[in-house]
């Protein structure tokens, strides 16, 4: 009995009837709800409507693309150009660091030839100092000696000669200045 029970249960009874109106059942309802709504859709140009917004959806995409695209060539514009500017740079700064070699090698050059030149200079200053020393030394020899040769000469002369000779020797120069 209970196989009975069990194929009774999983068959659908046959004996209802399917609703129906008008003569149609519930898939022909659904099917003519259906056309009803495309026919309204069509009625109402919403295809067309539908199919203007993907066209201004689509020309909003190519316009933002070409903007796209002319920022991008705008960008490689400036790129570019940003690289010949630092290759400029480059170039200016290899300039300007080989100007500044020479002049420190000529700034150098002429700071040697100056200390040279000072140093000539200062060279010949105390030679020249040296030379006025060596002179004045030499004449201060000389007075003193001469000052030391008429103190020995008068202490001979005192020594050797007496009041006649000098008088004898007076009145000789005398007579050669007036004989003159």
């Amino acid at each position: 009995m209970s196989e009975a029970h069990t194929s009774a249960s999983s068959e659908v009874p046959s004996n209802e009837a399917e609703p129906s109106a008008f003569g149609l059942t519930p898939p022909w309802f659904i099917a003519l709800a259906m056309i009803a709504v495309f026919a309204i859709l069509i009625w109402k140009k919403v295809p067309g409507a539908i199919g203007r917004a993907l066209d201004d959806k689509i020309k909003l995409i190519r316009d933002q693309l070409a903007e796209a695209e002319s920022l991008r060539k705008e960008a490689e514009a400036l790129k570019a150009e940003y690289e010949a500017k630092a290759k400029s740079a480059d170039k200016d700064r290899e300039a300007l660091l080989e100007r500044a070699r020479h002049e420190a090698h000529e700034i150098v050059a002429k700071a040697k030839t100056d200390a040279e030149a000072l140093i000539e200079r200062r060279t010949r200053m105390a030679e020249d100092k040296i030379a006025a020393e060596e002179r004045s030394a030499v004449e201060r020899l000389r007075a003193s000696a001469a000052d030391a040769a008429t103190r020995a000469a008068a202490k001979l002369i005192a020594e050797r000669h007496d009041a006649a000779t000098d008088e004898k020797l007076v009145n000789q120069a005398i007579g050669e200045i007036a004989s003159r």
